[in-house]
């Protein structure tokens, strides 16, 4: 094996999920030469729910991506809530930087759209390309990647690398960034099935209570979700926390299935021959699980970065607008003036990332621990669900949605809850911003 060296590019961005196609086009749309690269080909099935909240999709509509039905993106109104025989409709906010609608469309074609829209900004992207290590300079900075392409090993420089190249964290691992055990940490597995009854649901559907017909008196452990795709199909899933008694101990899939024959039989997900596709299974990292997010040359976004939101499982809109943060902070430190002022710039990124998210990411690993608790679970479904003002102010705390300052009392419970809690970075509370003085 021969070892080649290509023309450099001011910034190789690993991994063409959401959050690294996010990355490269806000960098190409700055006018930075990018190389993204990622380890399979165009189409490829990845694991998730394939539901997007309003948070997801105002990150698309920055992107430019066409979300329209005729584009075959499928809207959603908002989120049903179940639990037992208490159910609960719940509309997406209206606010001002948000729309007031989600989506759902699979990954299948999903990372796709958002990695061509990278190469439409003027991105190039090289998809077969296995990255296997980070390259360093002299001084022990990242300076570029080595790589399998075509069954060779081949070397690709820059002077900095996104490192968006999911849960197992192979860049990040390699500058010693591993994983805080005690950061929040889930499980998901998701299957499709044909369900005429439920595929052009409006809502999104979130299931608190999973039982099954075995033990339907035992509520189990984790969450379950109906998303409906508009094409006839239904993804279905369930994730379990590592707050749980049931974390690593049950076998998800036969969770899966005993679940869903506790459905309506109308709907048709209790019988195996309506399943499209198998089981498939994910981890999920949480609550900032691995940090600092820049450290010599080398900037995590997505689950690498273990970005994953706590209250709701949600990945996609955080690795997406972080891409959009890492190409602000990329594009500012490229061009400055001096070394040491590019590193104070590229350092602001992992700032910048707990100034955003920290405090509500603390405030998720609470309630993360609170829920993998059965009697205090039951004691929310039984009484919360009940009462619908709550559940508003539930929801914009669980999908991140308020407006800043609070254009209502929800928005500014939700705010001060942030304003009080400390960042993952910083031990004690934080200053509030003149912004949020006014809440």
């Amino acid at each position: 094996m021969t070892t080649h060296a290509t023309p450099d590019a001011d910034v190789i961005v690993v991994g063409a999920g959401p959050g690294g196609a996010a990355s490269a086009y806000h960098l190409a749309a700055r006018g930075l030469d990018v190389l993204l690269l990622e380890k399979t080909r165009f189409p490829r099935e990845k694991v998730c729910g394939d539901g997007l909240t309003p948070r997801a999709v105002a990150q698309l509509l920055k992107m430019g991506v066409d979300t329209s039905e005729s584009a075959g993106w499928v809207r959603n109104r908002g989120l049903r809530v179940v639990a037992d025989d208490a159910v609960i409709e719940l509309d997406w906010p209206a606010l001002e930087h948000f729309p007031d609608y989600g989506l759902t469309r699979t990954r299948l074609d999903f990372d796709q759209i958002l990695a061509d829209r990278a190469v439409d900004a003027g991105a190039k992207m090289l998809t077969g390309v296995k990255v296997t290590a980070p390259v360093f300079d002299l001084a022990g900075r990242v300076a570029g990647v080595t790589a399998v392409q075509d069954g060779e090993h081949v070397t690709f420089k820059a002077p900095l690398v996104i490192a968006a190249d999911g849960v197992s964290g192979r860049l990040a691992l390699a500058l010693g960034l591993k994983r805080n055990e005690s950061r929040p940490m889930g499980v998901a597995v998701r299957q499709y099935y044909r369900s005429e009854a439920k595929h052009d649901d409006d809502y999104l559907e979130s299931w608190l209570a999973l039982r099954t017909a075995a033990e339907p008196d035992v509520l189990q452990p984790g969450y379950g979700w109906i998303f409906g795709l508009g094409d006839g199909r239904v993804n279905v899933g369930l994730g379990v926390l590592n707050s749980s008694e049931g974390y690593g101990k049950t076998d998800y899939r036969a969770l899966l299935r005993d679940w869903l024959a506790n459905t309506p039989e109308e709907w048709g997900l209790a019988d195996e021959a309506n399943a499209d596709g198998p089981v498939r299974g994910a981890a999920l990292p949480m609550g900032f699980n691995r940090t600092p997010h820049y450290s010599r040359g080398l900037m995590l976004v997505g689950d690498s970065g273990g970005m994953v939101n706590p209250f709701n499982g949600e990945g996609i809109a955080y690795a997406v607008e972080a891409g959009e943060i890492a190409a602000q902070v990329a594009a500012a430190a490229l061009r400055a003036g001096s070394v040491p002022r590019r590193e104070a710039l590229l350092r602001s990124y992992a700032e910048r990332m707990d100034e955003l998210w920290g405090s509500y990411y603390r405030m998720g690993g609470i309630f993360v621990h609170l829920i993998g608790r059965p009697a205090v679970m039951k004691l929310c479904t039984e009484h919360g669900l009940k009462r619908p003002a709550l559940m508003r102010v539930v929801l914009k705390l669980l999908a991140n949605l308020t407006d800043r300052p609070g254009r209502d009392a929800a928005d500014r419970i939700v705010n001060g809850m942030r304003i009080v809690t400390p960042g993952l970075g910083r031990p004690s509370v934080r200053l509030a911003s003149a912004s949020e003085r006014r809440v």
